[in-house]
């Protein structure tokens, strides 16, 4: 089983809602019907009118899609690129190995996942990409990523699921070379918004300590002035964990 990621840009202005039903509507029936075996996307739509937590900056050049498609063998995946391709969407994709680090339930800030294939998920999703840069080398950027900030930020920050997706291949022309990509889920806007509540933070002093906390580990493995972090929400189309 192999599981693709592709971060999508539409060629031409496409309001949220229309991002929505393009994808859920037209898109996620025609990649099943391809024999996609598992599907999820994270749209940002009308549903997810959420700021982004890292700032962003009039350089980036941010997707409003990531879609993961589980298929059984990689000589299908042309079929599903078409699809989206047909829908007006520029695509990059990956091939990842998906780490489940922390499920719905997983924690105290969220109960099981009980909600049924195809309806939205509660709260709010943020995609982020991650860059290696060149000048550290992949193994110790993995374990920073994997035995630091991981830990770290799942000790300190309010999130109800966590997973991390390291790529293997670049598949798709012109797209990033990305070593990573995350999806992170927070139980609601303010948990996102709400500087005390996004550090886990009790107090001023708390605050303080936990952003220099996570400044300091982010800035050591990611260049911070180039992240791209994306809100959306979540659709488990048809999930594996089903």
């Amino acid at each position: 089983m192999k599981k693709l990621i592709y971060l999508l840009r539409p060629r031409q202005p496409m309001e949220r809602p229309v991002r929505r039903t393009t994808l859920l509507e037209r898109c996620a029936p025609a990649l099943l019907d391809s024999g996609v075996r598992y599907l999820t996307m994270n749209i940002d739509d009308d549903f997810a009118r959420v700021p982004s937590p890292p700032p962003s900056t009039k350089l980036t050049d941010p997707f409003v899609a990531e879609v993961c498609v589980w298929l059984d063998h990689m000589d299908n995946r042309g079929t599903a690129e078409s699809i989206l391709l047909d829908a007006g969407f520029d695509i990059a994709g990956y091939r990842v190995t998906e780490h489940l680090y922390t499920d719905y339930g997983g924690n105290r800030h969220s109960s099981p996942r009980d909600w049924p294939d195809g309806q939205r998920s509660p709260g709010i999703i943020s995609v982020t990409p991650l860059e290696r840069p060149k000048r550290i080398p992949k193994d110790e950027w993995m374990r920073h990523w994997f035995n630091r900030q991981g830990p770290m930020s799942e000790a300190m920050q309010p999130r109800s699921r966590y997973v991390r997706n390291v790529v293997l291949d670049v598949l798709t022309p012109g797209a990033f070379p990305y070593e990573g990509i995350v999806e992170e889920s927070w139980p609601s806007a303010e948990h996102m918004t709400d500087s005390m509540t996004f550090y886990g933070a009790r107090n001023r002093f708390e605050l303080v300590k936990n952003m220099a906390i996570m400044m300091q580990s982010v800035a050591a493995f990611l260049p911070i002035w180039k992240i791209t972090s994306v809100t959306t929400s979540e659709y488990f189309i048809r999930s594996p964990q089903r």
